[in-house]
């Protein structure tokens, strides 16, 4: 292997596997840690997700398994969308409701409703194989009367706190993103490994 730069004169970068089936997050997820130093790599491969009530649980799980197929430190990431009129869901079952009801589905449910705060929660969980570490992002904000066009997942209805658009919308998302706060601890974390 040839180096184009000595090690001596460039910076060690550190580097991590995400481990999904979401290029669309993996996107993200690379362009976030790119600007920590970090370089994100993406291992596609299905992994277990239990059913739970705790998003924690779901992303150690997720974690494990996804340990499991690259043998090597890797982050999973796992988010939910809790919407404070329905009770806090869909929740720790955002995907399986996006997949089944999705947007319009949402906005359905909060049809004539006056209270449409929710908040954005991702959790990032790091496995090297030994330890399950948790990092967590949190945004509030509320879903809009309509579906933007653009984006992916929930993006087009969830308007965070202190924008005036989606997320699908908003041309600086990264500024508002709950990954991007999970994504943020984490790396200091692992920056001071």
């Amino acid at each position: 292997m040839t180096l184009l730069f000595s090690p001596a004169l460039k910076p060690a970068v550190r580097q991590v596997v995400f481990t999904s089936t979401n290029q669309n997050k993996y996107r993200e997820v690379q362009s976030i840690l790119a600007l920590r130093g970090i370089e994100a790599r993406f291992a596609r491969a299905e992994l277990v997700e239990i059913q739970s009530d705790s998003l924690e649980a779901i992303a150690k799980e997720k974690a494990k398994s996804a340990f499991a197929h690259v043998s090597r430190s890797v982050i999973v990431e796992d988010d939910g969308l809790f919407i404070d009129a329905l009770g806090g869901f869909p929740g720790q079952y955002s995907s399986y409701a996006f997949r089944t009801i999705g947007n319009a589905g949402i906005l359905k449910l909060l049809s004539g409703r006056q209270d449409r705060s929710a908040s954005f929660v991702s959790l990032i969980a790091f496995n090297d194989g030994n330890d399950v570490v948790i990092f967590e992002g949190k945004v509030a904000g509320r879903i809009s009367e309509q579906e933007a066009s653009g984006g992916w997942g929930y993006d087009p209805i969830f308007v965070p706190d202190g924008a005036d658009h989606t997320y699908s919308e908003l041309q600086n998302k990264n500024d508002y993103s709950h990954r991007r706060k999970a994504l943020d601890r984490f790396a200091e974390w692992y920056l001071r490994l």
